[in-house]
């Protein structure tokens, strides 16, 4: 017997835990390594292939909405059933093809009844798809030919092109992103997270508090003490800080480019 494979997405620990327990009850099922956030959860799906993600809606660095729109665009073959203490999400889910949405704390009876639900929907997939799977590889999203950046902005999920940011300041625990169409987005995204995202494109980080796109530099002025201030093409009000420190980087950088 074929069995089904089986990837759990959640960030804490107990609730993968004891959801790991019930599935391990069902002969038919294999389960593969846990997920503890969306963009773990991306490379674990490119690698492992499951069936079946049961994938929680809050989890840090990606969350379930937007690790779900990304599946979608690679076009994985993989259900998806979420799992969540929040039942705000159910229509903007079930937009996404969910094959179910668990609120917890749920029964082991209604854990059987998505089951059903996915064992028969799994079926119709190989009748359908003749026992071939033809998928975008997610690995490859997640190495710049995916061009697009996806943020969460308070209760939206808002995708940006990497080449329009201006620059991203971090205050109070919260990134402000400014882009050159002259919106602002706000995120609990932190800087070095950004800055890791966009580590295929030409930003730098001139100063703790600031990420600035390279490409968007009009001109280098300078201040005092041997520090800059940056002005940006699309936006002339913005002063961004160079300090002392990352200045000779700075102008390596731009020397070579």
């Amino acid at each position: 017997m074929k069995k089904i494979k089986v990837m759990i997405a959640e960030d804490e620990w107990l609730a993968r835990k004891e959801l790991r327990f019930l599935l391990e009850q069902e002969e038919d099922l294999e389960l593969l390594p846990d997920a503890s956030n969306g963009t773990e959860l991306l490379e674990f799906v490119d690698k492992w292939e499951p069936n079946i993600i049961f994938m929680d809606i809050h989890m840090p660095e990606l969350d379930g909405m937007g690790a779900a729109r990304l599946l979608q665009s690679a076009a994985s073959q993989a259900l998806i059933a979420f799992t969540t203490a929040h039942d705000d999400y159910a229509v903007e889910a079930f937009g996404l093809n969910a094959v179910d949405y668990l609120l917890k704390p749920y029964s082991h009876e209604r854990l059987k009844e998505t089951l059903t639900r996915i064992r028969k929907n799994l079926v119709t997939q190989d009748a359908q798809a003749g026992g071939v799977v033809s998928k975008k590889s997610l690995s490859t999203l997640k190495t710049g030919k995916w061009s697009k950046l996806l943020i969460t902005d308070g209760e939206k999920h808002v995708l940006l092109d990497p080449e329009t940011i201006l620059y991203a300041e971090i205050e109070e625990k919260t990134t402000h992103i400014y882009t050159s169409s002259q919106q602002a987005y706000t995120t609990k995204m932190s800087l070095n997270d950004l800055e890791h995202k966009l580590a295929e494109y030409p930003f730098f980080r001139p100063h703790r508090s600031f990420l600035v796109n390279l490409n968007q530099i009009e001109e280098i002025v300078p201040w005092f003490n041997g520090a800059f201030n940056i002005i940006l093409k699309h936006d002339k009000r913005a002063q961004i800080p160079v300090s002392r420190e990352m200045a000779k980087e700075l102008f390596r950088l731009l020397k070579e480019g």
